[in-house]
């Protein structure tokens, strides 16, 4: 399994129990909260990095925690496929903190896990993630109405995928 991925600007090591204090300040933070909300923010990171179907890295910047990334695969050979879902440390937004981290675990994907498809669900409305994401080379698929329940109701999401061919490097 690999531990550690480095791209431009980010590194992404695979998160521990140690990093669930930076993690959890980070999702608390208003502009991450309101995209990755939870009742208790701490035990979902802990059991998201305990869960054994994800793989959980820790977004570093020059050896700080500035978010975290995750994937999973659909194992179903007739589907397979693996998603990914991020969120940045509003503190660095701006600097291509997250198009880095999306490029570097997209080229790992492909490069070594053997992926030839990838998704990624935004809220409709996250105009920055969206542009963040087809900076790597993710395009719209459609819309999901009523996707995801957030503070003010059930929002829109935005399924995206990326084929490898299509990976911006």
């Amino acid at each position: 399994m690999w531990t550690r991925l480095r791209g431009r600007i980010v590194t992404l090591r695979l998160a521990t129990e140690s990093d669930i204090p930076d993690l959890v300040r980070i999702r608390e933070t208003p502009e991450v909260f309101a995209r990755w909300r939870g009742a208790d923010v701490a035990a979902d990171t802990r059991e998201a990095i305990d869960d054994e179907s994800l793989t959980y890295f820790v977004i570093e910047v020059d050896g700080r925690v500035a978010g975290g990334i995750q994937w999973a695969a659909e194992e179903d050979p007739e589907y397979h496929h693996a998603s990914i879902d991020i969120f940045v440390d509003p503190a660095v937004h701006g600097r291509g903190v997250g198009t880095d981290a999306v490029r570097t675990l997209a080229t790992h994907l492909i490069d070594d896990e053997g992926f030839h498809r990838l998704v990624i669900d935004p809220a409709a409305d996250n105009k920055a993630a969206i542009r963040c994401y087809e900076k790597v080379g993710f395009r719209p698929v459609g819309i999901m109405r009523q996707y995801e329940r957030g503070e003010h109701g059930w929002h829109d999401g935005l399924l995206m995928d990326l084929l490898a061919a299509e990976l911006i490097r």
